[in-house]
């Protein structure tokens, strides 16, 4: 039995095939790899993949992400740096203080995002590209969300309402993920949910803007994207660039814990 697996929701085997299905440790069998298609939420993906899975290490990630060369042996040395209170752990979070760490690399920014930290950080939320959840902390992702967003958020929460910790490390990685031009009639409705859910702990920054009991942030988001397409679209790496290669340029070729 694995210590740990990998858990994935997909709805294009081509996209699957070409990122996390390139990655080392999928390729070779050191990470098992559970597929969820035609899931109608990612919590309803991502519990299904709890309950078909007996590792005591969950990774969920992305099919757009891509797991450089050495990948599992040094998430298993970060792991090994947690606090023992933790539950929750990502490649990509915002800590308390607002800032973001990673660092992974968005084909979407066209850049390496978050700072880098020297040791596990206390986080409020998870970018959702991917999420490490510790089994027997019985942590699991809210079948009410039937979302595709904000889950990063909402699992950090029920960590923390739990008495768990969340935690953001070096766990670099590649996310080949397409150009976010819009924010849609989805996103507005995971807004809205988490605004009721956790209107006591408010407001929460997100990756993408900030939850606030006024909801202005989400209008705010609207604005910001529509006035910075064209930025974002220049900014934007086009996702058919081999997934190796991006890490290369990274210096991710191989990572050593």
């Amino acid at each position: 039995m694995s210590d740990i697996v990998l858990a994935c929701a997909s709805h294009s085997p081509k996209t699957l095939a070409e990122n996390l299905g390139k990655s080392p440790a999928v390729r070779d069998g050191a990470l098992p790899l559970v597929v969820q298609t035609n899931a109608p939420s990612a919590a309803l993906a991502y519990n299904a993949a709890i309950d078909e899975t007996d590792a005591p290490i969950i990774v969920f990630a992305h099919h757009d992400v891509y797991l450089p060369q050495g990948w599992d042996d040094l998430l298993r040395a970060r792991i090994a740096e947690l606090p023992e209170d933790w539950a929750v752990f990502g490649s990509f979070g915002v800590g308390l203080d607002g800032q973001s760490y990673g660092p992974v690399w968005s084909s979407s920014l066209g850049s390496i995002v978050g700072r880098v930290p020297l040791d596990p950080v206390p986080v409020q939320a998870f970018d959702e590209l991917l999420i490490v959840l510790r089994r027997d902390s019985g942590v699991r992702f809210d079948p009410e969300l039937r979302s595709w967003h904000m889950y990063g958020t909402d699992i950090v929460q029920t960590a923390l309402a739990a008495g768990r910790g969340a935690y953001a490390g070096a766990l670099p990685c590649i996310h080949n993920d397409k150009s976010h031009l819009a924010l849609d009639g989805d996103f507005d409705a995971a807004y809205r949910f988490m605004q009721r859910k956790w209107q006591d702990r408010l407001p929460l920054q997100t990756a993408v803007t900030k939850i606030s009991r006024s909801g202005l942030h989400l209008w705010r988001g609207h604005l910001r994207n529509r006035r910075a397409a064209k930025i974002l679209t220049e900014m934007a790496v086009e996702t058919s660039s081999p997934v190796e290669q991006l890490a290369s340029r990274c210096g991710w070729s191989v990572l050593v814990p």
